[in-house]
C-alpha cells in the first residue's frame, strides 16, 4: 500500500507540473535557430531579395545616364569607283592651277603653259577604298529630370519590396512558431498517454487480484483491455502527428529530420507586457509603392522638358577621309519633345490612377488591421481566462481521482468510476496544454497585428 501512495504522489507531481506556467517573453534559443534557418531557406523571401537587388541595379542604370558614353568604331568600305569631280569642274581646277603657276613664275597670261612644269592632280572627293577608325563621346548633361525621377521611383520601389519581404518573413515566423508549438502539444499528449498507461496497468493488477478473491467479475478486466486498446489508438495518432509535424518543420527550415526528432519543446504561458502599436510592414510597403508611382508619373511628365547632351567625334585615320569629312568635332545638342500625340500625358495619368489605388489599399489595410488588433486582444484575453479555468478543472479532477481511487481500494466503488475519473483527469490535463497553445497563438497573433512581432 505504501508503494501505491508513492505512485499516486508521483502522478500528482506530474499533473501539478502541467498546471505550472513559466512566464516568458522571449523565444527559446532552439526556436530562434529554426526561425533563422527557415528565413534563410524560404524561396519566396529569396525571390523578394532578388527583386530588391534588381531595383538597386535600376538605380545604378538611372545614375549612369549622366556618365559619358564612349564608343570606338572601325569599318572598311569599298566603293564601285572613286568619287571625283565632274570633267568640267576638273578642267576648271586645272586651268586655275595653270594661271596661278604662270603668275608665280612670271609667264605672261596669254603665253602657252610650259610642258616642263608638272601639274598637281585633282584629288578625289572620296577614294573607293575607305578604312575608318574613330571614337565617339556622348554625354547627357541634363535629362529633363527624367533620370532624377526614375531614380526616386526606383528607391521607393526598393523600399516597398523590402517591406514586402519583411511582411513575408513575419508569416514564415508565425508558421514556424505554430508548427513548433503543435509539436510541443503532441509531446504533452505523450506524457499524458504514458501516465494513463502506467495507471491502467496498475488498475489491471488490482482487477486480476480482485477476480481471484471473488471481489470482481471478468467483465471488469475486459473493460480495462478496451481502455488499453483505446490508448493504443491514441498512441498511433500521436506517432502520426509527430512524424507529420517533424516533416513540416523540415520543409519550413531545412533542418535535418534526425535533429528535429531530438527536439522536446514544451508549452509555456506567455507573459504579455503591452507595447505600443507600430505601423505594419504591409502598410509601409503600400506607402512606398504609392510614392514610387508618384515619381514614375513625374518621370513620364518630364518627357516634355528639353534635354541637353554633349557630342564629340575624333577620326584616328585621316588618309581615307573625304575632302568634306572633318577629323574631329564637338558640339552641344538640345532635344525637345514638344508633342508626342499625348502619349506621355496619358501614361502619366494612368500612373496617377495607380497611385490612387495604392492610397485606397492603404485605407483598407489600416481598417482591417485595426479590426484584427481588437480581435487579437479579445482572443488573447479570453485565452488567459480559459487557462485559469482549466487549472481549476485540473485541481477538481485531481481531487476527484484521489477520492474515487481511495474508495475503489476500499471496495466502495466499481472500476468504471476509477476509469472515468482517470479519463477526466487526462482530458483536463491535456486541455491545459491546448489552452497554453491557444494562448501562445493569440499572443503571437496580437504582436503581429500590432506590428510588434520580434524574432
Amino acid at each position: 500500500m505504501h508503494k501505491n501512495k508513492l505512485k499516486l504522489s508521483y502522478l500528482i507531481t506530474i499533473l501539478i507540473g502541467f498546471s505550472f506556467s513559466i512566464k516568458a517573453q522571449n523565444l527559446d534559443p532552439i526556436l530562434k535557430n529554426l526561425i533563422t534557418k527557415g528565413l534563410e531557406k524560404n524561396h519566396s523571401i529569396n525571390i523578394h531579395n532578388l527583386n530588391s537587388k534588381q531595383t538597386k541595379i535600376d538605380q545604378k542604370i538611372a545614375k549612369a545616364v549622366f556618365l559619358p558614353k564612349v564608343t570606338f568604331n572601325s569599318s572598311f568600305t569599298r566603293l564601285d569607283d572613286d568619287i571625283t569631280f565632274d570633267d568640267a569642274t576638273q578642267n576648271l581646277l586645272i586651268s586655275t592651277q595653270k594661271l596661278l603657276i604662270k603668275e608665280a613664275v612670271g609667264i605672261p597670261f596669254n603665253n602657252a603653259f610650259p610642258d616642263n612644269i608638272p601639274l598637281t592632280e585633282i584629288p578625289n572627293l572620296q577614294d573607293k577604298n575607305i578604312l575608318k577608325s574613330s571614337v565617339d563621346v556622348d554625354w547627357v548633361i541634363f535629362s529633363g529630370l527624367e533620370a532624377y525621377n526614375a531614380l526616386k521611383a526606383s528607391k521607393h520601389k526598393e523600399a516597398s519590396l523590402n517591406y514586402v519581404t519583411t511582411a513575408e518573413k513575419d508569416k514564415i515566423v508565425l508558421k514556424i512558431i505554430d508548427t513548433y508549438d503543435k509539436l510541443a502539444l503532441v509531446y504533452a499528449s505523450k506524457l499524458v498517454l504514458n501516465t494513463s498507461k502506467k495507471y491502467l496497468n496498475e488498475q489491471e493488477f488490482y482487477v486480476k487480484k480482485a477476480i481471484k478473491n471473488g471481489l470482481a467479475i471478468p467483465i471488469n478486466r475486459k473493460k480495462i483491455e478496451l481502455a488499453k486498446q483505446q490508448l493504443a489508438a491514441k498512441q498511433l495518432e500521436y506517432n502520426h502527428n509527430k512524424s507529420l509535424l517533424i516533416e513540416v518543420l523540415h520543409q519550413l527550415t531545412g533542418e535535418n529530420r534526425e535533429s528535429l526528432k531530438m527536439l522536446h519543446p514544451k508549452l509555456q504561458s506567455f507573459y504579455f507586457k503591452a507595447r505600443n502599436s507600430e505601423k505594419r510592414n504591409e502598410v509601409k510597403a503600400l506607402e512606398e509603392a504609392e510614392k514610387a508611382a508618384m515619381y514614375k508619373s513625374k518621370m513620364e511628365k518630364s518627357n516634355f522638358i528639353p534635354k541637353i547632351a554633349f557630342k564629340g567625334h575624333y577620326e584616328f585615320i585621316e588618309d581615307d577621309l573625304s575632302l568634306l569629312d572633318p577629323k574631329w568635332y564637338v558640339g552641344v545638342g538640345l532635344k525637345w519633345n514638344a508633342f508626342d500625340g499625348f502619349n506621355s500625358n496619358l501614361k502619366s495619368k494612368k500612373t496617377q490612377l495607380e497611385s490612387k489605388k495604392y492610397r485606397e489599399q492603404i485605407k483598407e489595410a489600416n481598417e482591417m488591421i485595426a479590426l484584427s488588433i481588437v480581435n487579437a486582444q479579445l482572443t488573447y484575453k479570453t485565452s488567459l481566462e480559459n487557462t485559469k479555468i482549466v487549472k481549476k478543472e485540473i485541481e477538481i479532477a485531481l481531487e476527484t481521482y484521489k477520492m474515487i481511487d481511495k474508495q475503489y481500494k476500499n471496495n466502495l466503488v466499481v472500476i468504471n468510476d476509477v476509469l472515468d475519473a482517470l479519463n477526466d483527469l487526462e482530458k483536463a490535463n491535456f486541455k491545459l496544454q491546448q489552452s497554453y497553445y491557444n494562448e501562445r497563438r493569440a499572443f503571437t497573433n496580437l504582436l503581429h497585428a500590432k506590428g510588434a512581432l520580434k524574432y
